[in-house]
């Protein structure tokens, strides 16, 4: 038998093998169609599905990347969802798209619409913030440096597995391809620090930088080109000056109060307090070169200035501010220019503002040359605070602090629960109001667990853990449902102390909903299906049947398993509330139906997830069920009354089909119903008048 199952094992993975070859990256022309207008795809940089974005105008604008090459992790179905993430070179996602998953909550649940929504709100946002699923515990969101994104209902776990595999790829990402980017939240102008300054101070201190080039210095920065002799006035007075730029960060209050009179401060705060996380920058240029041309627009980039910092481009934008100086302080052209600390820059850390010295050669149709000139901008480190770090939670951590009240009361519910089964089983079988108090507590199990809690246990899961175990993969997956993770922790030590009874018989919420059809049924006097023990016995292996044959369409058709798990109607009638497609719906009402007539027709014959808790029960250590010598032979009424064929006709319990409904628990201890009981209490009275 042994060697069987190892030869079967063996095949299996082979087959698996063969149909699970490395993911493909999507071909550049399907990649062509996906990247959004104005953008364009670029040339491939690795194997691993990292392309070049460009721009309008061809040049470098970012990155193309597919998550799941960079960062498979596994999705709820067991197979990575894949993302399409285009990022600038400032770190900001231009856009998130989804490809490929096969999360069957929204294969064949929620639809797609959800799931592509979702995406839709990384746009803009940068890996500069710590972004996180969820929302802010209370009033947390006020001030917070966490950006939250609104998860989806019903499919939290998708969705944090989702929004890891985009983390995680746009690192890779950002560590390989955009060295010195600031992944941390930027320092910003500590509004509480005060410090009385001169322009002199300023000045000596260097927190104003001051850049000057004479008209001889950009002479020869244009020698031996097209262009030397194209600027008379340089090559007459080599001694003059050609640029004389001035450079100050207004952030810390202390300085623009040292810079700007009355009105332009007041001008710059209500800007400020609309711009929250812009940066203001004074640029005074007061030589011959100016700050911008001729064609300059307000409130755009300018087209003479630009900025990097650490190898990267910062974004500069005038902020059409008027400029209102202080009377001691240099005049020439000015702009307060703006940018934007969500985007990487870190007005605390040393950047460099360039200036472009143009020059045109020619009448008609002139031909232009550019030099650079840069100045290096040193900030003070008191001018700025730099936010706490916020590392984000690990997500198994979030995922039980957003269910934490849910949580609570399922282990105080089910812990209640087991230990009455444990302890006190006999005795709430002999309660006169037992069959009341089972129902009510089915009832919590279809109301909490099932439809609010959404802790149906699924066969999905199981193909999902056994499809990772041949992929050796990671089983973090299942740490983004802890409601449910619960659920199969305790199912499993009901393993050892009942079978497979404490979960099919008290725990599935469908399982339950098909036990009410069996007492609607009872009330309704609708005929009862009764199946002869010959059948019952041979139907009992369809279940393991079916089980076996979506294993194997895990290896030999993974795309086709969301469609496969649709074998359990517990997603239309637990995680949806029956709102699906009529198919659907009438194939989970089927078996309700049914139910009213066959009793648990689905759970003892159909049930894929049963078949994988009957295996389960192997684990169990005890006969808790009580038997007397008597059950059996000659006493069949336990037999005659289960319901779920669970007796076999010795009088023994056959624990893998037992679903611990404790009606033979109850007619075992009742002296008015366990035959045995009330023989012996008939040969007492015997004696007893005899004596």
């Amino acid at each position: 038998m042994w060697m069987l199952f190892r030869n079967l094992l063996a095949w299996v993975t082979v087959l698996y093998s063969a149909s699970f070859v490395a993911s493909e990256t999507l071909d550049e022309d399907t990649l062509r169609d996906l990247v959004v207008p104005p953008f364009s795809l670029g040339e491939r940089l690795n194997d691993n599905g990292v392309w070049s974005l460009l721009n309008s105008g061809g040049a470098d604008a970012g990155y193309v990347f597919e998550t799941q090459p960079l960062a498979p992790l596994p999705g709820f179905s067991g197979a990575p969802i894949n993302i399409l993430v285009t990022l600038n070179l400032e770190g900001q996602f231009i856009d998130a798209r989804l490809i490929e998953h096969n999360e069957p909550i929204f294969k064949s649940g929620l639809g797609e619409a959800p799931f592509n929504k979702f995406f839709e709100q990384y746009r803009g946002l940068s890996i500069s913030s710590s972004i996180v699923v969820g929302t802010p515990y209370g009033g947390a969101g006020e001030g917070s440096a966490l950006v939250y994104l609104d998860g989806v209902t019903k499919a939290t776990a998708s969705i944090r597995i989702a929004h890891e595999s985009i983390l995680a790829a746009t690192i890779q990402v950002a560590r390989e391809k955009m060295k010195g980017i600031n992944t941390q939240p930027p320092a910003f102008p500590d509004p509480d620090y005060q410090e009385t300054l001169t322009w002199q101070d300023m000045i000596d201190q260097g927190i104003v930088t001051r850049k000057t080039v004479s008209n001889k210095e950009i002479n020869d920065a244009f020698r031996d080109t097209l262009w030397e002799d194209d600027d008379p006035e340089a090559t007459n007075d080599p001694d003059g000056i050609y640029l004389d730029l001035w450079v100050v960060d207004l952030g810390p209050p202390s300085v623009a109060k040292a810079v700007l009179d009355q009105d332009g401060i007041d001008e710059l705060e209500h800007f400020l307090s609309i711009s929250t996380y812009d940066e203001p920058i004074l640029v005074i240029e007061t030589g011959r070169h100016g700050l911008v041309s001729p064609e300059f627009v307000r409130n755009t980039s300018p087209d003479w200035l630009s900025a990097d910092q650490g190898g990267l481009p910062i974004a500069l934008r005038d902020s059409d501010l008027y400029v209102s100086l202080q009377d001691h302080i240099p005049q020439g052209t000015s702009l307060i220019l703006r940018t934007d600390r969500r985007l990487g820059f870190d007005p605390a850390t040393e950047w460099t503002l360039n200036v472009s010295a143009v020059r045109e050669h020619g009448m008609f149709q002139p031909e232009t040359g550019t030099v650079t000139l840069s100045a290096l901008i040193t900030p003070q480190e008191r001018f700025f605070k730099r936010p706490k770090v916020i590392k984000p939670i690990p997500p198994w951590k979030e995922a039980i602090l957003n269910r934490q009240t849910d949580l609570i009361a399922l282990c105080v519910g089910l812990g209640v629960l087991g230990f009455v089964l444990l302890f006190r089983m006999n005795w709430l079988a002999g309660l006169t109001t037992f069959t009341p108090i089972r129902l009510a507590i089915l009832a919590g199990v279809v109301g909490f667990i099932g439809w609010w809690g959404q802790g149906q246990l699924s066969i999905v899961t199981v193909m999902a853990i056994f499809r990772t175990a041949i992929d050796q993969g990671s089983y973090t997956f299942l740490l983004y449902d802890p409601f449910s993770l619960v659920i199969w922790g305790l199912t499993i030590v009901g393993f050892v102390l009942w079978g497979r009874g404490f979960f099919c018989g008290w725990l599935c919420p469908f399982g339950a909903l098909q036990e009410f059809a069996h007492h609607l049924g009872r009330l309704l006097r609708l005929p009862e299906i009764r199946v002869s023990q010959v059948w019952d016995d041979r139907l009992k292996w369809v279940k393991y049947i079916l089980l076996f044959g979506m294993m194997l369409s895990v290896v030999i058709a993974p795309g086709s398993v969301d469609k496969v798990a649709e074998i359990e109607p517990f997603k239309t009638a637990i995680t949806v509330y029956f709102v699906r497609e009529w198919y659907y719906v009438a194939y989970a009402g089927l078996w309700l139906v049914l139910g009213t007539m066959l009793f648990k027709g689905f759970c003892r014959y159909v049930c894929p997830l049963g078949a994988i808790m009957a295996i389960g029960g192997l684990l169990r250590g005890r006969k808790w069920i009580e038997r007397r010598q008597d059950c059996g032979s000659p006493c069949q009424l336990c037999k005659v009354k289960c319901n779920y064929g669970a007796i076999k006709k010795s009088g023994e319990i056959q624990y893998s089909e037992c679903f611990q409904c404790l009606d033979c628990v109850t007619i075992h201890d009742s002296a008015e119903k366990c035959v045995p009981l009330i023989l012996a209490a008939k040969r007492l009275d015997r004696s007893q008048e005899a004596t």
